[in-house]
């Protein structure tokens, strides 16, 4: 399994890094400790703001947020990328989407469940169901610049680099994952995808159709 990259407490609280450039106007955000280190994208759009998953909520990306013009929608890729919820939600008054099945999750809040795909936004962000490493696991969908994929930890990098799914112990059903996985080969076979951005390193990775096809059906 490839080597994620958590952030250490002192240094997140005491000097917190600046969200990255990935892509033209995609950021991702340093690990969040109380996500378990995981990666938190931001795509700033032509019509609304999309955060995927919870960054740290620390002034540093509370600034950044605001001078980007704030945040319309809050997706969440699983259970285990819900931290600061609810501070988001009452500081930009977003929408937060979640698969219906994790929704319960967050009681006393405004959420839009969706149940296997919901495109939203003038730009035609998908939000694609991919159960497996959770009930409710789900990848988001970009289609700009050749295509992009938010894969949460649906997909992982392996050790030798390539976007795979890694069966851990919190998986929540392994044949479910590559189930999931099958039916996204399937979908990108007419859709175009240049990019797999995954919600546990900081990274992008060039998806090639030909290489990374095979290498996720042999799986």
């Amino acid at each position: 399994m490839a080597s994620l990259n958590y952030a250490n407490p002192k240094e997140q609280s005491q000097h917190p890094k600046q969200p990255r450039v990935i892509l033209e106007n995609r950021f991702a955000f340093p690990p969040n400790r109380e996500t378990l280190g995981a990666t938190s994208y931001f795509i700033v759009g032509n019509s609304v703001n999309i955060l995927i998953d919870c960054p740290a909520w620390n002034q540093t990306n509370q600034d950044f947020l605001q001078n980007q013009g704030g945040v319309k929608f809050l997706f969440l890729t699983h259970r285990g990328a819900i931290a600061k919820v609810r501070e988001i939600q009452q500081t930009f008054n977003c929408e937060v989407i979640i698969q219906e099945q994790e929704a319960y999750l967050l009681p006393n809040l405004s959420v839009t469940p969706f149940q296997h795909e919901l495109t939203f936004s003038d730009e035609q962000i998908q939000a694609l169901w991919t159960p497996g490493y959770s009930p409710g696991s789900s990848c988001l969908y970009d289609p700009a610049l050749g295509g992009i994929l938010f894969t949460g930890r649906h997909l992982l990098p392996n050790a030798q680099g390539y976007p795979t799914p890694l069966r851990t112990s919190k998986t929540f059903h392994w044949k479910r994952q590559l189930a999931s996985v099958e039916r996204l080969l399937d979908l990108f076979k007419d859709k175009p995808l240049e990019y797999i951005c995954p919600g546990a390193n900081t990274r992008k990775y060039q998806f090639s159709k030909g290489k990374h096809q095979k290498k996720l059906r042999s799986v």
